[in-house]
């Protein structure tokens, strides 16, 4: 991801938001996402950060955005494991079910067995079906932690998803 793509990086977010999650999350909340916001922040880690995030963009055939997913160590409240974490995997509504999802998870994946990670772990809401049988049929289990995650004073559980890793560069 480059920072002329956090434009686009924050469009399918909020699209993906707005998509998976209705329902999941107060509306009012989804409403109020906003993609200018939403861009500056991407653009902001990406100037700022140190490196430790991977942000992966899928590309449409005519050079356009079809997806992005972004991953880096695994957050363990304020320390790092020697575990990987995918942070986010987001398509426009209109690209699920094209291969576009899977192909992400796949180079993710890789890069993180190439980098010796034992373990990819993933944060998934709980009442999102779809993003759990997607995950599941990619290897990853819920391994039986559960977080609350809070949004416009509402809990919404939080489910996590590992898979374990080779040291190959191969899931």
């Amino acid at each position: 991801m480059t920072a002329g793509d956090c434009e686009g990086v924050a469009g399918i977010r909020i699209r993906g938001w707005r998509h998976a999650y209705r329902g999941l999350v107060p509306q009012p909340y989804l409403d109020r996402l906003d993609i200018g916001a939403d861009a500056e922040r991407h653009r902001a880690r990406l100037s700022d950060g140190d490196g430790s995030v991977v942000d992966l963009v899928a590309e449409t055939d005519g050079g356009g955005l079809a997806g992005w997913a972004a991953f880096g160590p695994y957050r363990d409240g304020d320390a790092r494991t020697e575990d990987a974490e995918l942070y986010a995997l987001y398509l426009p509504p209109e690209r699920i079910g094209q291969g576009v999802g899977q192909a992400l998870l796949t180079e993710v994946t890789h890069r993180c067995a190439a980098a010796g990670h034992p373990r990819v772990r993933l944060w998934v809401l709980g009442g999102n079906a779809r993003a759990r049988r997607f995950y599941e049929r990619a290897g990853f289990g819920a391994d039986g932690a559960e977080e609350p995650f809070e949004v416009d004073g509402v809990v919404v559980p939080e489910v996590r998803y590992t898979k374990e890793l080779t040291g190959t560069g191969r899931p």
